[in-house]
């Protein structure tokens, strides 16, 4: 039987779930392929389908060291292919491995293989395109000086070859892992750089998304949530543009942010309305489900049921670094929002009774509350020998008080002037 004919039985296996006849068709397409001598176009085709194809079973079968396994065999036909096809068949392989379960470390192996084989075989792109790679799954890891290590390489190489493309790329990806760092200010100047970089160029669409939304979480730093909401929403509508199982996710992701923002500035009504659009309707999860009990804690005012919150949904908050980094702020607003309505009715108030009504101890809440009063989110003194709370009302400007201190300093200014020059004629 021909090769040919092996590969249509292969997909009709494969189109009828009989996995395991598939898999052995392709394996012995590849094992007569290493005997062929000839290099047609046809038969590079053939060659090229079986190991794409093969590959691809071992994905819907959720088998990441037998894709380990394909990639190492292949190797001895990619020799035959040209440059530019045998990237792209090795990247392909390798992102193959993205959504399967626990294989990030097996992933990061046939990454780590793939670029020694490149090198010596001397196919520098290649080369490039999978230590950029390797770099994204290091800073999945948490292994974020090795993967810094790659990106200077290749900004390096980048920038001598001049390069535009590539560098939005390593740049937006040294801006993530300086961030991860907490090295705001390096992630920021790599961000810059990244978007002069896309200036210059056509960025595609997914690209610029991704540049939107690194935007807004560092925006989200410098709590700017306005201008961060606006990068998201920007950042949303290019990743629900590209329909796909993998962009839908990301679309969530920024959802989250967007709706984060807006809890951030206490505009929960934005939030409802946001939920309503109809471009949202399909992204209704339970992860959009947390971010709306959290919203409620937060219109709510209520101290329990955030936390509440933060139980029944603790996978969906706090499995994302940037969310999680952004409760202890999001706490604190609360804490703070609660402690004002408790003391809002009284000009005099003990300390244990604001504890027992928020439900902390005393010491946290005279910390908080003497925090508050030098921050003048109100007006009041702690008399510590006692126990209370004394809550002034907000001191009014006296104008002619205002008006009076400008009349004395431009007097000021017009004696010294007079002293001047009554010295000069001296």
């Amino acid at each position: 039987m021909s090769d040919k004919a092996l590969l249509e039985e292969a997909r009709e296996a494969v189109n009828k779930k009989q996995f395991d006849v598939a898999e052995t068709k392709y394996k012995k397409i590849l094992e007569d392929s290493k005997q062929e001598t000839s290099t047609s176009a046809k038969v590079l085709q053939l060659q090229e389908n079986a190991i794409l194809e093969l590959g691809k079973i071992y994905r819907t079968l959720d088998q990441p060291q037998k894709l380990l396994q394909v990639i190492t065999d292949s190797r001895q036909l990619l020799g035959n292919f040209a440059k530019s096809k045998t990237a792209k068949i090795v990247r392909t392989l390798i992102e193959y491995f993205d959504n399967l379960t626990d294989a990030l470390d097996v992933q990061i192996e046939a990454t780590r293989q793939s670029i020694d084989w490149a090198m010596e075989s001397k196919l520098s792109f290649l080369r490039q395109s999978l230590q950029l790679k390797l770099s994204d799954l290091l800073y999945q890891k948490h292994q974020y000086h090795e993967a810094l290590k790659y990106i200077n390489e290749l900004l390096r190489e980048y920038k001598k070859l001049d390069d535009k493309s590539s560098l939005v790329e390593v740049q937006l990806l040294e801006s993530k892992i300086y961030h991860a760092l907490r090295n705001i200010a390096k992630s920021k100047a790599a961000l810059t750089s990244a978007r002069t970089s896309a200036n210059s160029i056509y960025c595609p669409t997914l690209l610029q998304a991704e540049l939107d939304c690194q935007s807004g979480i560092l925006n989200m730093e410098d709590k700017d949530y306005k201008t961060a909401f606006s990068y998201f929403y920007e950042s949303f509508e290019g990743f629900n543009s590209q329909q796909s199982d993998e962009n839908s996710k990301t679309a969530v992701k920024v959802l989250k942010y967007m709706l984060l923002s807006k809890i951030m500035l206490n505009l929960i009504d934005d939030v409802n309305n946001i939920l309503k659009n109809k471009n949202m309707a399909q992204y209704q999860s339970k992860d959009i489900d947390a971010m709306k009990s959290i919203a409620v804690a937060y219109s709510n005012r209520s101290l329990k049921e955030f936390e509440n919150s933060l139980i029944q949904y603790s996978t969906e908050l706090k499995s994302d670094d940037i969310i999680k980094n952004h409760f202890n702020s999001l706490y604190d607003q609360l804490l703070q929002v609660n402690l004002l309505k408790i003391i809002e009715s009284y000009e005099c108030v003990e300390l244990e009774h604001i504890a027992k009504v928020i439900g902390l101890n005393v010491k946290q809440v005279e910390g908080k509350l003497s925090q508050m009063i030098l921050d003048k989110v109100f007006y009041g003194v702690l008399d510590q020998g006692n126990g209370w709370l004394i809550i002034y009302d907000e001191p009014k400007k006296d104008g002619a008080y205002e008006a009076s201190l400008d009349l004395v300093k431009n007097l000021s200014g017009v004696v010294d002037l007079l002293y001047e020059k009554a010295t000069a004629l001296n």
